[in-house]
């Protein structure tokens, strides 16, 4: 009887549990979770200059024309600098060929962040010969930042593109806005990355890039430019810029003018319609349209994004 009295028991929990199976494959809130996965704002990111190379301020939300791969898209989010937080990586080269250049570099660049870094922002130094090597990590506390740039020490070779890269990683995964600043004579000589290996890195970081390009005092007619040609076309293709300085004073002036740039940018950020092509990368378009149509402005911002991120 007992035997008889348990398995009835038995059965009627399994029937009891099979009944529920149901009502949780019905829960009406997982359609809905699953449909906003792949939802994802793009930020850009944009500066606008006039014929001079002066930054214009005092633009709005209907100044400006987004597209995405020839689409219009509808601006989301439309911000001024000052509400977002900076991220600088400020990344100096100690190759041997910067050793007469290394002492002025330093205090320039000491002196670039007294002057564009707030309590919410944060920079960190690195130098890159062979390697690269963080000095500091992001910081607000200019005598951390001063001790990091004093303590950066000369080396051999030049690894370019790996200061690209790894600055880049370093800032993949911080918020707001994120620069890097490269001071250099443009040279690569022992990178283990390649230049596309560096340009994507800093696509997906969101990262501007801005390139200050020492020409040495002894400039000679034979060298190498292959670097500073990259340089060039990352700065473009990211939204930021590049200068040439001879002497401390264009080095301080290249400093400024990245400055002024930073206090005076735009945030646009959309959700992208429905796309019109397979490829992996978007690219986008910024144009100036209503009464600044007609303004000899200039307009920057980076070329577009990736909708995966690689696994280098």
């Amino acid at each position: 009887m007992r035997k008889f009295l348990t398995a009835t028991l038995l059965l009627l929990a399994c029937a009891a549990y099979e009944q529920q199976i149901p009502a949780q494959k019905q829960t009406p809130s997982q359609p809905e979770t699953t449909l906003k996965v792949d939802v994802k704002l793009v930020n850009v990111y944009v500066t606008v200059t006039d014929d001079h190379g002066a930054p214009v301020g005092g633009l709005k939300k209907e100044n400006f024309v987004v597209q995405e791969d020839g689409r219009e898209q509808k601006i989301s989010v439309f911000d001024k600098e000052s509400a977002v937080p900076l991220s600088i990586a400020l990344a100096i080269d100690t190759s041997l060929s910067t050793r007469h250049d290394l002492p002025l570099e330093q205090a320039s660049a000491k002196r670039f962040a007294r002057a564009i870094l707030r309590p919410v922002d944060a920079l960190s130094v690195y130098g890159f010969s062979e390697t690269v090597a963080q000095a500091t990590g992001y910081t607000a506390e200019l005598k951390r930042i001063d001790e990091g740039i004093d303590h950066i020490r000369l080396g051999a070779a030049t690894a370019l593109f790996d200061a690209v890269y790894v600055t880049s990683r370093s800032l993949d995964k911080r918020q707001g806005r994120k620069v890097i600043v490269l001071i250099t004579d443009g040279g690569d000589t022992i990178s283990r990355v390649d230049y596309k290996e560096a340009v994507r890195a800093a696509e997906e970081a969101e990262a501007i890039v801005y390139s200050i390009i020492v020409v040495p005092i002894e400039s000679s007619a034979g060298r190498e430019t292959g670097g500073e040609h990259a340089l060039i076309q990352i700065s473009e293709d990211t939204g930021g810029k590049y200068y040439y300085a001879t002497s401390t004073s264009q080095l301080d002036d290249a400093f400024r003018k990245i400055s002024d740039e930073l206090r005076t940018q735009y945030l646009l950020a959309y959700y992208p319609s429905q796309r019109v092509s397979n490829s992996q990368f978007r690219r986008i378009q910024v144009a100036i349209t209503g009464p600044a149509e007609g303004a000899a402005y200039h307009v920057r911002n980076r070329a577009g994004y990736y909708t995966t991120k690689s696994d280098f």
